[in-house]
């Protein structure tokens, strides 16, 4: 079984959220077999800036879903979408 690269794009619900705080609970919130590998910051509009932490999870069945699952419910996420996948 290899394994996946994922760049997924979340947003914070406003410019207040503390990006360093939040990445600490992104962190935290996931879940068994997957790791960060590296987080990069994106300027959007208005002062907000989206994380982009670049997820490295098992290859099999859902791929990144639990990972989408698990951030979706961090405090002070507004939203989560995936980017550029790859096998490893």
């Amino acid at each position: 079984m290899g394994k996946v690269a994922a760049q997924i794009k979340v947003m914070p619900q406003s410019p207040e959220v503390d990006l360093d705080a939040l990445q600490e609970r992104l962190e935290q919130s996931l879940p068994e077999g997957a790791k960060i590998n590296g987080f990069e910051r994106d300027d959007v509009a208005f002062g907000l800036v989206a994380l982009l932490p670049t997820v490295i999870v098992p290859d099999e069945a859902g791929g990144t879903e639990a990972v989408e699952e698990a951030f979706i419910d961090v405090e002070g996420v507004e939203s989560v979408e995936v980017g550029d996948v790859g096998r490893l």
